[in-house]
């Protein structure tokens, strides 16, 4: 049984064969129609079961032609079908879709309701998301970076902004992949203890910054990320724009950053807050590659659960 459900959980090994495997077909499928199925055909007579509690757009469509692209097909419950942990228990439900179904991802709110899937499961789990890590997207990152500048050992990332999620994920990337993160933002936005601590106990240098010129400065990576989220209260948004308006990712900060230096954000975002359009549409920007490579990261994600 192999779920995908945290990136520090993964052998480092697994890890490098997820990227090498995801650029080998996106090499093969250069100038192939989008809708051709690969050769391989990994997914063939396969079912994958995607359950969205929390919606989405890059995450339903990359899973979706993902799966269809090596064969398979998809069944697609949002939070309104499948009332996870409401009126049955997540146990039971993941007992329940394992007699149906080959593979699950799940995007949900809370990180319990995940692990508690993959527990009762008796077929592979795929964290699409949680509240306090994303793997999927961090791994596109990985390839992102890799495709455009080589190894990402020893260079310098920096996130900017709320310690979210993503930025969680990209810790536990560190320790993985040996490259130094700097994160910088308010100090009450720090990511979490955990994370930071599960980094440098893998070998990663870790730093902790609220002052966003002295961070970025040498950066071979610069990520941003939306501050507030769609469930955040008016209030809560209001209050977060303010907190985090001085860690903007402007033209004047990416200039601290080197020379070739990439920018990331792993959309949707609220241009003019946490990114300029100068700086999301300029010449360090690669977000639309790291949209288009979750489908191809997530297919070898994918072919690894199943072993095909």
């Amino acid at each position: 049984m192999r779920h995908f459900l945290d990136i520090h959980n993964i052998d480092a090994g697994d890890l490098r064969g997820i990227l090498d495997q995801a650029k080998a077909m996106k090499d093969a499928r250069a100038g192939r129609p989008r809708g051709a199925e690969d050769d391989a055909r990994a997914l063939a007579g396969r079912m994958v079961a995607l359950l969205f509690e929390k919606p989405s757009t890059r995450t339903r469509v990359s899973f979706d032609v993902g799966t269809r692209q090596l064969g398979g097909r998809t069944l697609i419950l949002s939070g309104s079908e499948i009332h996870l942990g409401h009126g049955e228990t997540i146990a039971d439900t993941a007992r329940v879709l394992s007699r149906y179904v080959d593979l699950v991802m799940i995007r949900t709110f809370e990180e319990e309701s995940l692990l508690e899937l993959a527990r009762h499961a008796t077929v592979p789990v795929i964290n699409g998301l949680t509240n306090r890590t994303h793997p999927c997207q961090v791994m596109a990152d990985m390839m992102t970076f890799e495709e455009h500048r080589g190894p990402i050992a020893g260079k310098k990332v920096v996130w900017v902004g709320d310690g979210n999620n993503v930025c969680a994920s990209f810790l536990h990337a560190a320790g993985q992949f040996g490259f130094e993160m700097v994160v910088t933002g308010p100090e009450d936005l720090h990511p979490e203890a955990e994370f930071v601590e599960l980094a440098r106990a893998r070998g990663a240098s870790v730093d902790l910054h609220s002052d966003p010129v002295k961070a970025v400065t040498g950066a071979d990576l610069v990520v941003a990320d939306t501050w507030v989220s769609m469930h955040d209260s008016p209030a809560i948004k209001e209050s977060r724009r303010q907190q985090l308006e001085p860690y903007q990712v402007n033209a004047e900060l990416m200039a601290r950053a080197k020379p070739n230096a990439l920018f990331m954000h792993c959309l949707p975002a609220h241009r003019g807050e946490e990114a300029t359009d100068e700086v999301m549409d300029g010449p360090h920007s690669v977000i639309f590659d790291e949209a288009e490579n979750r489908l191809h990261v997530q297919k070898a994600l994918m072919r690894w659960c199943l072993d095909v």
